[in-house]
């Protein structure tokens, strides 16, 4: 028995550098199940040790594909080596494996991280098997960019979720996107598609992809502090450490499987999901950036009771990334609206707004937009625009 304790002690030192041990905090044994306790917590921790260190926050295997065929699997930059001929990755198609500063015509093909992608032609695929939790909730974080074509689109899919997402829009100004897929796993092991479905007349013509990573997601839930879910943006898609771009969540993006957990994108245009380490955020280490006007919007929608008065609070304000001038969010709750004005000089800062309304129905719409298009003043071919931090929906005992 003494070899149990010695191990739990063990895995006890180690569980507080897993995500999965804030999870572990609030689980409660009965007082009838007191005795047994000890023994339990011990398989239950090895359960978690084992999975919280076979899933990790971060890049899948070789998803920077700097593992690549070998030269006799390579024509040129075609691989003909067959579906396994890229390590870890299962492919289909026309397929090419680009080294970083490659020309296209007058076009110099980069990379944004390590010396290799893979670029996907028509009607090309990868796939990669991962091992991840049953029931839990991920998301998947990946760099494309789009080549010669103009209306390029990705199919993705980890079964059964999939979602078609268009890359016609660039916004950032190097040409590569990090765009965020989320998804709930349906059995210990998954399938992650990447296909593109074009059919252009150059097969070269297809996106390029590169940085696969995945994240385990904790869908939050309200309290009786804060109605809205999610509302600090903490909990959301992977974000590379080694860039600055954030992540794109892309339009009409539900809430189901939503890789920012409670909210929904209801718009044409993506929002851009922003990180401390690179950006000025209000509050926390995480924020949305609203970066395509009335075009780029985030709505969730929560219980309410008809009758009751309820205080939408938020903060507005710049990701200190030079996107200067006035700025104006517009927030809606059912039918009631504010327009909150923000003077930016994109060096970061915010300012506190509230909407009081009272509640007409059993469940509200809770929406934000931004008013104005706006662009980088150090960079024309990049949109920028106001940042949503801490939003907070209580309701008030006397209006």
């Amino acid at each position: 028995m003494l070899h149990y304790a010695f191990f739990s002690f063990f895995l006890l030192l180690l569980l507080p550098f897993s995500r999965q041990y804030l999870k572990l905090a609030e689980f409660h044994f009965p007082q009838n199940m007191k005795g047994r306790s000890f023994m339990f917590m011990s398989v239950l921790l090895c359960a978690t040790f084992h999975v919280s260190f076979s899933i990790i926050d971060g890049l899948v295997a070789n998803g920077n594909f700097e593992l690549g065929p070998k030269p006799s699997e390579l024509k040129g930059t075609v691989v003909v080596g067959g579906s396994d001929s890229i390590p870890e990755w299962k492919i289909s198609g026309f397929v090419e494996y680009i080294k970083s500063g490659q020309k296209q015509g007058d076009m110099l093909l980069v990379v944004p991280e390590g010396a290799y992608a893979v670029r996907l032609g028509n009607e090309a695929s990868i796939m990669q098997r991962i091992s991840v939790m049953k029931g839990m909730y991920y998301s998947i974080t990946f760099m494309v960019a789009r080549t010669c074509a103009q209306e390029e689109r990705l199919n993705i899919s980890v079964t059964p979720d999939w979602g078609v997402i268009p890359i016609q829009t660039l916004y950032t100004s190097s040409g590569w996107d990090p765009i965020a897929f989320g998804f709930k796993a349906e059995s210990a092991t998954v399938e992650l598609l990447i296909h593109n479905p074009g059919k252009e007349e150059d097969p070269a013509c297809g996106p390029l992809i590169d940085s696969v990573a995945i994240r385990t997601l904790f869908p939050p839930k309200a309290t009786n502090k804060n109605i809205i879910k999610n509302g600090d943006f903490e909990e959301g898609p992977y974000i590379f450490p080694n860039s600055s771009w954030g992540v794109i969540i892309p339009p009409n993006i539900e809430d189901d499987h939503s890789p920012l957990p409670g909210w929904m994108v209801e718009s044409l245009k993506a929002v851009k999901y922003i990180d401390s380490d690179h950006f000025s955020v209000p509050q926390g280490k995480r924020a949305v950036e609203l970066i395509a006007g009335k075009e780029s919007a985030i709505a969730q929608v929560v219980r309410t009771i008809p009758g009751k008065t309820y205080v939408l609070s938020f903060s507005v304000g710049d990701a200190s990334n030079s996107c200067e001038g006035s700025m104006i969010v517009e927030a809606f709750a059912g039918k009631d609206t504010i327009k909150v004005p923000y003077e930016s000089k994109g060096k970061g800062g915010y300012k506190r707004a509230a909407l009081k309304f009272v509640a007409v129905g059993i469940r509200t719409r809770i929406m934000f937009l931004s008013t104005f298009y706006t662009m980088r003043s150090d960079d024309f071919s990049s949109l920028c625009g106001p940042v949503i931090d801490d939003v907070k929906l209580v309701s008030l005992r006397k209006p």
